[in-house]
């Protein structure tokens, strides 16, 4: 099995009242990435994400598309201790 890695990001653009924690979620269940996503009070979303990194990669790449709704800006990424045991990813 590949290493896990969890990432913490925060993404910028039009992803608050679009569905785009939804959005996430549902990207994240087909590929087994476990998480949360979360509205901050600044417009932006929070989002920590933990799988292999070829499947994180290929998360960060499709969220960036975005849809006809949704328009990321920027994402800011960085490394972080991951999590034990979690189950699934969540919209918070």
């Amino acid at each position: 099995m590949d290493k896990l890695i969890r990432y913490f990001m925060i993404v910028e653009g039009r992803v608050q009242r679009v569905g785009f924690r939804s959005f996430c979620q549902l990207k994240a269940y087909k590929t087994n990435i476990t998480g949360h996503a979360k509205n901050l009070d600044n417009g932006m979303v929070e989002i920590e994400a933990q799988a292999n990194k070829e499947t994180l990669l290929d998360f960060i790449d499709y969220i960036k598309k975005g849809n006809l709704f949704i328009k990321v800006d920027n994402i800011s990424i960085k490394e972080i201790p991951i999590k034990e045991n979690e189950k699934k990813f969540i919209s918070i």
